[in-house]
């Protein structure tokens, strides 16, 4: 055996153990049951004995404290299985998919500008998913004024879908109680109503989240939870300014532009500090602190286009396409082996490692598996058997006119590796071009199969040879089944 032959033996063995290395986590999550899986990449939910200890924290402080160190460990600690595996598409494995249009309408005149607003709204929402917890979406900019938005396993998509809309532009203004009874007054004569616990405000904000720095979540004497702010220095100076030179009116705190809530001012209030009551559940408290945490949308969203896709519909996809691909591959087997005979067993194994390989290289980039992208694999396996069929014929031909089993190897390859070059090679500009232009399932089914040509010109032209040039070298005489 010469050291070429060696070295390109070991070479496809360090390539299979590193591809069984990077697939053995993807293998051992999908063996894990689906309640844990479920757990992992739905959003964290909250422990009742932390909501309990912070109503009475004061009384507790270093249970409350401990507990909540462990909460935030453990959100920091995701499973690892989980963070290798290879990841499945909302068409396999259920989730939200939106399409959303920013209203550039609101935003000042300019290609820039409008650019500028875009990309803004695409970072706002991006961190408000990543406060969420939503595992592993995918957030994309598509065309020059929407937003794709993927989001996998989700048990209460309506909730995001709100988190992600709101434009959440916090305002504080005092409220015009003369104004308002003058008001009232004309409307009664005029045999008219204002509805009770309508506020007339004034148009220009005295004061805005742009200055907040930080937000929390916090309970009452009573157990009701409440939003509580924080202001920068700047902040904290306008508001002590706006209250202590308005002592005993009212001050609403506008949210989207509706008021949630209108305090009276008792005193002048410094140390920049506020807060937002209301009749707020839970849930509701702790997404608007994440919306005025990660700051307000610069121009309002739409939903274009809502799609829900269930896990059993997921599931039922991933078993149509598993049988699918088995069924392919079982008829392309036999057809090479019965075909081919020897040298077809030998194509079959590359169409396995073929498999294994471009497995392996999603996983090891993080890549998401679709239904479109197992139909890319799919037909990768045909066209790298189709490369094996080219070689074969030719070593064939080389048999017919009298020459030496290793010199047919040799001549069969040089030969047939500038046609399969050249057919994979045109193939591979078409699959660049839809992963280019294509959006969503297009994509998916481009990138898996330019990834499987490939890999597909590796086993097909290397892997394989390694083989018959083994049996070559063995018998240099002797015949090949082929």
């Amino acid at each position: 055996m010469n050291r070429s032959l060696i070295w390109r033996t070991v070479l496809v063995f360090l390539i299979i153990f590193l591809c069984i290395y990077l697939l053995y986590p993807t293998f051992k999550w999908y063996h894990l049951p689906k309640e844990v899986r479920q757990r992992e990449i739905s959003p964290p939910k909250e422990d009742p004995r932390l909501e309990r200890l912070h109503k009475l924290r004061r009384f507790v402080p270093t249970g409350y404290e401990l507990l909540l160190q462990k909460k935030k460990r453990e959100e920091r600690e995701k499973n690892p299985l989980f963070e290798k595996a290879l990841k499945l598409g909302l068409d396999l494995q259920g989730g939200t998919h939106l399409v959303m249009e920013v209203d550039t309408s609101k935003v000042p005149q300019g290609a820039m500008q409008e650019i500028d607003a875009v990309e803004t709204a695409l970072e706002i929402i991006r961190d408000r998913i990543d406060k969420f917890g939503v595992a592993e979406p995918s957030i994309q900019r598509q065309r020059k004024d929407r937003i794709v938005i993927q989001l996998p396993g989700l048990s209460d998509p309506q909730r995001v879908i709100d988190l992600i809309g709101r434009t959440a532009l916090l305002e504080f203004k005092l409220v015009e109680d003369d104004l308002l009874k003058e008001i009232q007054q004309k409307a009664e004569k005029a045999g008219l109503e204002v509805p009770e616990g309508a506020y007339l405000v004034k148009k220009k904000a005295d004061l805005t989240g742009k200055y907040l720095t930080d937000t929390q979540v916090d309970f009452n004497e009573f157990g009701q939870p409440y939003v509580s702010l924080s202001f920068n220095k700047e902040g904290a100076k306008i508001f002590e300014e706006v209250t202590g030179e308005n002592v005993n009116r009212q001050l609403a705190i506008v949210l989207d532009g509706y008021v949630a809530s209108a305090p009276f001012i008792r005193s002048k209030i410094s140390g920049g500090r506020a807060s937002i009551e209301g009749d707020f559940t839970l849930e509701e408290t702790k997404d608007l602190v994440i919306v005025l945490r990660e700051g307000a949308l610069p121009v309002p969203l739409k939903i274009l286009w809502q799609k829900r896709v269930g896990p059993t519909l997921g599931q039922d996809s991933i078993n149509k396409g598993i049988i699918a691909s088995i069924i392919g591959l079982t008829l392309v087997v036999f057809f090479m082996a019965l075909r081919y005979k020897f040298s077809g067993l030998v194509a079959d194994l590359a169409l396995f490692l073929n498999l294994v390989i471009l497995l392996a290289i999603l996983a090891l980039f993080k890549g998401t598996l679709t239904l479109p992208g197992i139909a890319g694999i799919v037909l990768t396996m045909g066209m790298s058997v189709d490369a094996n069929v080219i070689i074969f014929e030719r070593i064939k031909e080389e048999l017919r006119g009298g020459k030496r089993l290793r010199t047919s190897i040799d001549n069969g390859y040089n030969r047939a590796f500038r046609t399969i070059l050249d057919s994979n090679l045109t193939t591979l500009i078409a699959a660049i071009v839809l992963f280019q232009f294509g959006t969503g399932p297009v994509k998916g089914f481009a990138l898996t199969l330019s990834i499987g040509i490939l890999v597909s010109m590796f086993t097909a032209v290397f892997a394989t040879r390694i083989v018959l040039d083994l049996v070559a070298s063995r018998h240099p005489g002797g015949k090949l089944s082929v």
